[in-house]
């Protein structure tokens, strides 16, 4: 299919967001009975890349329970959003579609078929029955405005459209396609950027051959604990934890990660710790280990932990494995008991975009009319999605946002479009 010359809404990006903004701009103008051409243009060959990699194949949908306070910035302005779009919304929608979910025991839902294809093909399906259509591989490579409307450009030509909406996505795995461009689009027509735009639910890296690079493979749940330069406790995640060879990723990793990242920026002397028994302070270690009277330390602490860690822990502490606690010196079983519990992590860095699930920064949503996603620079532009400066920890709250803002920017295009006067035959 080529690139119309003319559309009504022109959506560029068809990610979760650009999908599901079709969708609702389609059905939102039937309902209407205004006509109008919708159309959402993309660069990649395969379409949804993000949603087929998702979850590990499975595709995190949303979460049973999704709030703000699963946001890391902007706040109140997700709460806004979701009061229209939000996790019972989502899961209707997509049973209507035919896509039945089901809740895990971390909250997450995934679809029964346990495959994101199954949510790919509902969307693509879904697209097309509301009557907007999908043109890939088309690029878009910039999008202007003038009095007339927007021109969206590209290396197949360029297309007049009344309305755009862009759905760009971040920069978070570029080889779906995401490579910021959406930025740049914005940024021309008027918007500002926030200061920094980093990768955000990414691995994190220890320098070479440090102690927990030995245990690649390893997973464990622990608690990961960042603290201020005063040694405030800022903020904190326990969760399944992966020790990999160049440093540490799961969940647990991830969702600290954007906290870590954007501390250090603000915060010089900010440092992250890991507790490998998540919920016991250092006394309480202290004390379990007094009351192992007799046996060796190795014995001890395999009670607790995988013995390739405990080995690793005493090697650190330099204590031999069946030495027992009264043959350990007060100052060696401290040091011990730190490890356990406050194990300093230098981070080096962080694995970047192409490891990374999303993206921290954009377009700062005070820019954007909560309830249209319209902007507020650039009369006729909708943003949604990862676009907007907007991010959420693993579990789906990603996905949510989204899904959230993709539906209001649709509608509220659509609403538009059929506002227009209709020539008369």
């Amino acid at each position: 299919m080529t690139v119309p010359a003319e559309a009504n809404v022109c959506i560029v990006g068809a990610g979760a967001a650009g999908l599901m903004a079709a969708v609702a701009a389609g059905r939102s103008l039937k309902a209407t009975g205004a006509s109008g051409t919708i159309v959402a243009l993309d660069g990649a060959k395969t379409l949804g890349a993000k949603i087929l990699v998702a979850g590990g194949g499975r595709c995190n949908v949303t979460h049973w329970r999704v709030t703000e306070s699963e946001y890391a910035v902007n706040r109140p302005a997700v709460r806004s959003v979701l009061r229209r779009f939000g996790a019972d919304e989502t899961v209707h929608f997509f049973d209507q579609l035919g896509v039945e979910l089901k809740r895990e025991e971390t909250g997450k839902l995934f679809p029964v078929t346990d495959s994101a294809r199954t949510v790919l093909n509902a969307l693509l399906r879904a697209v097309q029955d509301a009557g907007a259509s999908i043109v890939h591989p088309a690029r878009v490579t910039g999008v202007s405005r003038s009095e007339q409307g927007f021109t969206v450009t590209g290396a197949w030509g360029s297309m007049r459209a009344a309305r755009v909406i862009l759905a760009t996505g971040g920069m978070a795995l570029p080889r779906s396609g995401s490579d910021g461009a959406g930025y740049e689009f914005a940024r021309t027509l008027g918007h500002s950027l926030t200061p920094a735009i980093r990768p955000a639910l990414v691995p994190l890296t220890l320098p070479s051959g440090h102690w927990i690079t030995e245990l690649s493979g390893l997973t464990i749940h622990a608690e990961l604990v960042l603290r201020g330069p005063t040694g405030k406790r800022l903020v904190h995640f326990a969760n399944s934890t992966l020790c990999t060879h160049f440093g540490l990723s799961g969940p647990s990793v991830l969702d600290i990660s954007r906290y870590l990242l954007d501390a250090r920026d603000r915060e010089p002397g900010t440092t992250l710790i890991l507790n490998w028994m998540p919920g016991e302070s250092a006394d309480a270690a202290d004390a379990w280990l007094l009351a192992a009277k007799g046996r060796g330390l190795l014995t001890v602490l395999r009670e607790r932990l995988p013995e390739r860690l405990a080995r690793a822990i005493l090697v650190q502490a330099r204590l031999a494995p069946d030495a027992t606690v009264q043959q350990t010196p007060r100052e060696a079983r401290r040091t011990l008991v730190e490890l356990l519990v406050a194990t300093s992590l230098p981070i080096e860095g962080d694995r970047g975009f192409t490891h990374a699930e999303v993206t921290a920064g954009g377009v700062p949503i005070e820019e954007v009319d909560l309830g249209s996603m319209e902007s507020l620079a650039c009369p006729g532009l909708s943003l949604c999605g990862e676009v907007l400066d907007v991010d959420g920890r693993i579990g789906g709250f990603n996905f949510q946002w989204a899904w959230a803002t993709g539906w209001i920017a649709g509608q509220a295009a659509a609403r538009a479009i059929a506002a227009i006067p209709q020539p008369t035959a």
